[in-house]
Order: structure tokens, then sequence, then C-alpha cells
């Protein structure tokens, strides 16, 4: 089925990147990175059913949209603070 081929997981994470760049703010990235896992896996011969493979999928995306947002979003006690308003000129 196209869940074993490697390559369909690999592009859907590129896929996944790209659309990171309309969409900042570590949105699918942590996606990106669990599809291209995924294939990395596959690629590798570990044979997946459509199951495990979405299960997979999803704890690798899971955990590194956490890592990631703890390590690259807004710290403890910061807040964001508009000094002008850009209706006013």
């Amino acid at each position: 089925m196209i869940w074993e081929i490697w390559w369909v997981w690999v592009a859907a994470g590129i896929g996944l990147a790209i659309l990171e760049l309309f969409a900042p703010g570590f949105i699918f990235v942590g996606f990106a990175i669990g599809a291209v896992v995924v294939g990395i896996l596959v690629a590798f011969g570990v044979v997946l059913t459509l199951p495990w493979a979405l299960f997979t999928f999803a704890a690798i995306s899971v955990i590194t949209w956490v890592v990631l947002r703890q390590t690259f979003g807004v710290r403890k006690g910061q807040r964001k603070v508009f000094r002008r308003d850009i209706n006013e000129d």
C-alpha cells in the first residue's frame, strides 16, 4: 500500500515543512519531522502496518512539537507589548 513506500512519507514531510513557511510558529514542523522519521524507518526495512505507522507518526510529531515549543517558544514570564498603534500616524 501507499504507506509502505518510504518516499511518500518523506515527500509528505517535505510538503509539511514547506507549509510551515506559510504558517510560522512550529505548527507543522513537528508533523514534518514525524513523517520524515517514519519514512526513514520504512526505508531501513521496518515493516509498519497502517495503525502502527500512524501511531509512530503521531508520537514522534507530538514529542518533536513539545520539544521545539519548549526550546523556541515564548519563555515563561515573557509577554508581547505593543508600544505603538499602527492606526495612529
